[in-house]
């Protein structure tokens, strides 16, 4: 699937379309499955995931500070919900079909009455997400963001600012306070995903490589000849072979445990692979020469992406945390049989 730029939009796979699609089939409602979830299955519509802030450390998502304010009417008969912030690095948000975002926000009881603000949950248990309307009258595209130059058109990223964004209790997912577990189930398979088209698009890049060096030469012979190049050759083959088994050992887990019980292994391919199939492209990159630093070939594009891909979903030093918190975890359950 990674081999490709276009293959993920051609198979309806591609993020952040992947991740709202299980969300709404996991936990939407069937109002919200038939007005999002079926046009987004028949490839009719796009969606974007609002979470990253530009103001905040939004890797700790506790940082979150898009507000979504509970108010309630003075004779109790109606509910509504006023959601306040900025988002950016909005996958998808740029696509002009791009017709829903699925937003988290923190939540604000400061308009409830006093004896009602109890309900106010803290940390783990105060986020929220809903589902936004972009033609909603408080959603503005501020300006399209680019990734060391590339601006992944027509799918794009958006810095996207939302004011007095108003909505009712249909537009949440499960419910107040859920925000942490819906994310968790999201980007558990997203990461899967993004991996495995790592996986794919390394595997390009290495097989352009070699064309490269067979029919290039230097200092009276094929590149490929070289000693340097054949290191290189052999350390790529590695790399992908090791990411390649990384990922479809994570999928069984979560075949047999769930992204829950996998949590350790999604965590792991989420440092290793982006940092492998990195190295793949680089190397490739350093074989094509000047060429490979333009866009007559695809390997500057991938260089782009798949650095990114070490901040996007959580940056490496998170999963990083995640594994050794889970190992010592192992090792202290061991050390007490």
């Amino acid at each position: 699937m990674g081999r490709s730029f276009l293959a993920p939009e051609a198979c309806n796979c591609s993020a952040p379309d992947t991740g709202n699609m299980e969300v709404l089939l996991k936990h939407g409602t069937t109002e919200q499955q038939l007005q999002y979830l079926v046009p987004l299955l028949e490839g009719r519509i796009r969606s974007c995931f609002l979470m990253t802030e530009p103001d905040v450390a939004s890797s700790d998502a506790l940082n979150i500070q898009t507000k979504l304010t509970k108010v309630i009417a003075e004779d109790g008969s109606s509910v509504q919900y006023v959601l306040n912030g900025r988002k950016w690095w909005s996958t998808g948000a740029m696509d002009p079909r791009c017709e829903v975002a699925l937003v988290l926000a923190k939540m604000d009881y400061y308009k409830l009455p006093l004896d009602s603000q109890a309900t106010s949950a803290s940390n783990h248990n105060g986020h929220t997400v809903v589902i936004v309307p972009m033609k909603h009258a408080g959603v503005k595209l501020i300006r399209p963001l680019t990734v060391l130059g590339f601006d992944d058109a027509p799918s794009g990223h958006a810095e996207v600012e939302l004011s007095d964004v108003v909505l009712d209790e249909s537009a949440l997912v499960i419910g107040e306070g859920s925000g942490f577990l819906i994310a968790q189930s999201r980007l558990g398979p997203g990461r899967i995903h993004h991996c495995m088209r790592a996986v794919g698009l390394a595997a390009r890049c290495y097989e352009l490589m070699l064309q490269r060096s067979m029919t290039r030469q230097a200092f009276g012979k094929a590149l490929c000849d070289h000693g340097g190049c054949q290191d290189m050759i052999a350390d790529s083959a590695a790399d992908i072979e090791a990411s390649r088994l990384l990922t479809l050992n994570c999928a069984a887990a979560i075949d047999e445990l769930g992204s829950h019980g996998a949590r350790d292994k999604i965590a792991m391919i989420k440092v290793s692979v982006p940092q492998m199939t990195l190295r793949v492209v680089d190397r490739a990159v350093q074989v094509f020469g000047g060429a490979g630093l333009g866009n007559d070939f695809p390997l500057a594009r991938a260089l782009a992406g798949l650095r990114a891909l070490r901040i996007a979903d959580g940056p490496d030093a998170v999963h990083r945390r995640t594994v050794a918190r889970l190992e010592l975890k192992k090792a202290i359950k061991r050390s007490k049989l």
